[in-house]
C-alpha cells in the first residue's frame, strides 16, 4: 500500500515562536499562510506542518499522488482505493471521503495508541 508523501502536522500555542523554531534547525517555509495560523516547512526530505488553534493532537499525515517535494505523481492509488482496502482490513474510519467522488478528498484513521492519521489526497 502506497500512502504517498508523509509529514507530520504540529498543533502548536504560538506559530511565530515554532516557525523560528523550526528554521533554527534549518527548514524553510515551503507553503502555507502565517496569518492563517498554518505553514508548511521543509528540511531536504523532511515536511512538517504547524497549526495554530487548528486541532488538539499532532497528526501523522499521509498525501496520495505527491511526493516528498508535493511534486504530483504520474501514478498513485486513489484515496478512496485506499480507504476501500483499510475498511476490507478492518480498520476504523473516524472521517470518510465520499466514495463516489473524483479528485481531492481526505480522510481520518488513529493507530492504536489514539495518534490521528490523516490520509489527504490534493490532486
Amino acid at each position: 500500500m502506497n500512502l504517498g508523501a508523509s509529514s507530520v502536522s504540529l498543533s502548536v500555542k504560538d506559530i511565530n515562536k515554532s516557525k523560528s523554531f523550526y528554521e533554527d534547525l534549518g527548514f524553510q517555509i515551503f507553503a502555507g499562510d502565517i496569518t492563517q495560523n498554518w505553514l508548511i516547512m521543509r528540511n531536504e526530505g523532511c515536511v512538517i506542518g504547524l497549526f495554530q488553534g487548528m486541532f488538539e493532537k499532532n497528526i501523522l499525515t499521509f498525501n496520495p499522488g505527491w511526493n516528498q517535494t508535493a511534486d504530483n505523481l504520474d501514478s498513485f492509488t486513489d484515496i478512496r482505493d485506499l480507504q476501500k482496502q483499510l475498511k476490507a482490513k478492518g480498520i476504523k474510519l473516524l472521517t470518510e471521503a465520499d466514495e463516489s467522488s473524483v479528485g481531492p478528498a481526505s480522510f481520518t484513521i488513529e493507530d492504536p495508541d489514539g495518534n490521528p492519521i490523516l490520509i489527504d489526497q490534493h490532486v
